[in-house]
C-alpha cells in the first residue's frame, strides 16, 4: 500500500521517545507527590496541635484528614513506581492494575477516616460539648491551610492530566476534599468565635461526609476499571467511523473497548475482500490501527482480527465445527480428480473459506482445449459427494505470469 506524507500528522514516536516520555512523566508525578507529602505532614501537625490548644474537634478532625493524605501519598508513590514499570514475564500486559488497586485502597482508607470523624463528632454533639472561641490565630492557621491545599490540588491535577494518571488525579481530588473540609472548619471556627460553639461539631460531621463522598467516588471508579468498563458509546462510534474510512475495509464489527489505570484498549473485527492476499489484508489492519492511534492518543493497545466476510453475531468460530484444512482438502480432491487433465497439469490452487464452504481456485499454465467454465463444472460433478466443497473455478495463466505463484 502506498502512503503519501502528510505534514499535519504527528511524527511517529520511536521506542527511545516513548521511554524518555515515560521517564519524564514518572519523574513529574513523583515530584508533585513528594511536595504534597511534605505539605500534608506540616498541615497535619499544625492543625492537630492548634486544634487541641483551642479545643476545636473540627480542626483536629481536619488535621487527621491531612494525615490521611500523607499516608495515601505513600501508597501513590509506591503505585507510581511499580505501576509504570515495563511489562515483564509475569506481567506481560504491564503493571497498570497496580494503580487501580491502589486507588481502590485509597478510597477505602478515606471512607474509614470519614466514619471515624463523623462518629466522634456526632457523639460530641449529642454530649453537648460546645467549642469555645478559638481565637484569631486558629482562624489564620485554617485560612493558610485552605489556600495551600487548594494550590496543591491544582498543581497535582495539572500534572495528572499531563501524565494521564488516574491515580494521581484521584490523589488530587483527595487534596481537594481536604481543602473543602478546611473551608467548612473555617466557617465553624468563625461561628464559634461569635458564640456558636455547636457549629464546630456540625462542621466535623460535614467534613466526615465530604471525605466519605470522595472515598466512595474513588472506589466506584477503580471498581469500574477492574471489571473492564467500556468507553462511552459515542467514543466507540467515533472509533468505528475512523476504521470504516480506511480503504479496503468493507465493514467493522465486534468493536470492544476497556480501560485500565488511564490506559485504553480496543479490539475489533475488520471485514476485507474475500480473495485479497494475506499480506494486503494485514496491512489494511495495520492502517486501521495507525489511524485509530492518531485519532485517539490515549490508545495503548489495538488488536484487530481480519474477516473475509461479515460474520457479526455468529459467535466465536473456534467453538463451532471447523472446515478441513489444506492437507485434508488436497487428499479428498486428489481421490476424485487424479485422472482429470486440469488436476494433472495443476500449477497451484487456492482455498477460500466462505459461507461455511471451501471454494477452490485451480491455476494451470498449460491451456486445455475446453472453456474454463466447462472444466469447472466437470470437476464439481466429480466431487459432488463432498458436502463442504463450494465454488470451483479454473484459471489459465501463462508461464511467465505463473512464476510468482511457484
Amino acid at each position: 500500500m502506498t502512503q503519501t506524507a502528510d505534514s499535519s500528522l504527528p511524527r511517529p514516536a520511536t521506542a527511545h521517545d516513548t521511554a524518555a516520555d515515560k521517564a519524564l512523566q514518572s519523574r513529574d508525578a513523583k515530584r508533585v507527590t513528594y511536595i504534597g507529602s511534605w505539605l500534608d505532614a506540616l498541615l497535619s501537625l499544625v492543625k492537630v496541635v492548634v486544634g487541641f490548644m483551642v479545643g476545636s474537634a473540627a480542626l483536629v478532625a481536619d488535621g487527621i484528614h491531612s494525615l490521611s493524605d500523607l499516608i495515601t501519598n505513600g501508597f501513590v508513590l509506591a503505585a507510581l513506581h511499580y505501576g509504570r514499570q515495563e511489562p515483564d514475564t509475569d506481567h506481560q500486559y504491564g503493571h497498570g492494575r497496580i494503580e487501580t488497586l491502589t486507588t481502590l485502597l485509597l478510597g477505602s482508607v478515606l471512607i474509614f477516616v470519614a466514619g471515624g470523624i463523623a462518629w466522634s463528632s456526632i457523639d460530641r454533639l449529642i454530649g453537648g460539648q460546645l467549642a469555645t472561641a478559638p481565637g484569631l490565630f486558629a482562624i489564620g492557621v485554617t485560612v493558610a491551610a485552605l489556600v495551600s491545599k487548594e494550590w496543591i490540588f491544582r498543581y497535582t491535577m495539572r500534572v495528572a492530566k499531563r501524565v494521564k494518571s488516574r491515580l494521581l488525579e484521584a490523589n488530587a481530588w483527595h487534596s481537594r476534599s481536604d481543602a473543602m473540609s478546611t473551608a467548612v472548619v473555617l466557617v465553624a471556627l468563625i461561628g464559634a468565635q461569635f458564640g456558636l460553639g455547636w457549629l464546630d461539631a456540625v462542621a466535623a460531621v460535614v467534613v466526615g461526609l465530604l471525605v466519605g463522598k470522595v472515598g466512595w467516588d474513588l472506589l466506584w471508579e477503580s471498581a469500574r476499571e477492574l471489571v473492564d468498563t467500556a468507553l462511552p458509546e459515542d467514543v466507540q462510534q467515533q472509533m468505528h467511523a475512523v476504521a470504516c474510512k480506511v480503504p479496503g475495509v468493507d465493514s467493522v464489527h465486534d468493536l470492544r473497548t476497556r480501560q485500565s489505570a488511564g490506559w485504553v484498549m480496543v479490539d475489533l473485527h475488520i471485514v476485507v475482500g474475500p480473495k485479497i492476499t494475506v499480506s494486503e489484508a494485514h496491512e489494511i489492519g495495520n492502517e486501521v490501527s495507525r489511524r485509530l492511534r492518531q485519532a485517539f492518543p490515549d490508545l495503548t493497545d489495538v488488536i484487530f482480527h481480519i474477516d473475509p466476510e461479515d460474520d457479526a453475531g455468529a459467535g466465536d468460530p473456534s467453538r463451532l465445527p471447523g472446515l478441513p484444512l489444506r492437507p485434508e482438502v488436497e487428499a479428498a480432491l486428489d481421490a476424485r480428480w487424479y485422472m482429470h487433465p486440469v488436476w494433472r497439469t495443476l500449477d497451484d490452487f487456492q482455498l477460500h473459506y466462505l459461507g461455511d464452504k471451501v471454494s477452490v481456485s485451480l491455476i494451470i499454465g498449460d491451456a486445455v482445449q475446453q472453456p474454463p467454465q466447462c472444466l469447472a463444472s466437470q470437476l464439481k460433478a466429480l466431487a459432488s459427494d463432498i458436502e463442504w466443497l463450494g465454488h470451483v473455478e479454473v484459471l489459465f495463466i501463462t508461464r511467465a505470469a505463473s512464476s510468482p505463484l511457484r
